[in-house]
């Protein structure tokens, strides 16, 4: 990826982060994208630019980002958000999503759902005209019987594998491992049936959440709503 283009997902993330406003309540996601938004927030706090934020992080590496940088990040509450930044792996034309090939889904899932705006970061390769284009839909399912639910998974048509981490298989912050699947179907009518199976935690389909997408292009970076 050219510098270009790392200056503009920045440029993306300044975009988004000007959204906030003293008092709020706001949602930090996790990614490379994310990391240039809670840098910024970081910076804006310092200066005093902004008072009063506390937020909620959708990972330990980002909890641990924030509370370096000085933010009040606090554990996930009933208490709505003003708003969450995050970035995706894909984007639909409906601003309909894929996320979790960073892994925290199911955190990014539970904050982002109680957020008055969901506000998306990310570069042009993200967008697609399907989802399933390019990202495979990573699905966390429970390591106790893992291999049982991947069956289930296959038996529904699914074709992927459990992601590796080295040697290793990979775990999550919430102690679970993900199959990474393609789909041949439409993946929005796969989100019931997959949340319906036994040993599936949660999905990375994120479908009618975000509210704003700012992409950045060569070009410059665009501004999209749903």
């Amino acid at each position: 990826m050219s510098h270009d283009l790392e200056s503009l997902k920045h440029q993306a993330a300044l975009q988004a982060v000007a959204l906030i406003q003293s008092g709020m309540h706001v949602g930090l996601g996790t990614g490379s994208t994310a990391k240039y938004a809670i840098d910024e927030l970081g910076r804006k706090v310092a200066a005093g630019e902004l008072t009063r934020i506390t937020c909620v992080a959708t990972s330990e590496v980002s909890h641990a980002q924030a509370l370096a940088l000085g933010l009040n990040v606090g554990p996930l509450t009933t208490q709505p958000f003003d708003i969450a930044i995050d970035g995706a792996d894909e984007i639909d034309p409906q601003l309909d999503l894929i996320k979790g090939l960073g892994g925290a889904l199911v955190r990014e899932k539970l904050v982002e759902v109680q957020a008055k705006r969901l506000v998306i970061i990310a570069d042009y390769s993200k967008q697609v005209s399907q989802l399933g284009e390019k990202a495979p839909l990573p699905v966390e399912v429970l390591r106790f019987g893992a291999h049982s639910t991947v069956k289930r998974l296959e038996d529904m048509g699914a074709k992927g594998q459990l992601r590796r981490s080295g040697d290793e298989l990979y775990v999550t912050d919430n102690g679970n491992y993900i199959y990474d699947a393609h789909f041949a179907a439409d993946l929005s009518s796969l989100e019931r049936q997959l949340k319906g199976m036994l040993g599936v935690v949660e999905t990375g389909l994120f479908l009618q959440m975000a509210d704003i997408a700012f992409v950045a292009a060569p070009e410059g970076v665009r501004e999209l709503h749903r």
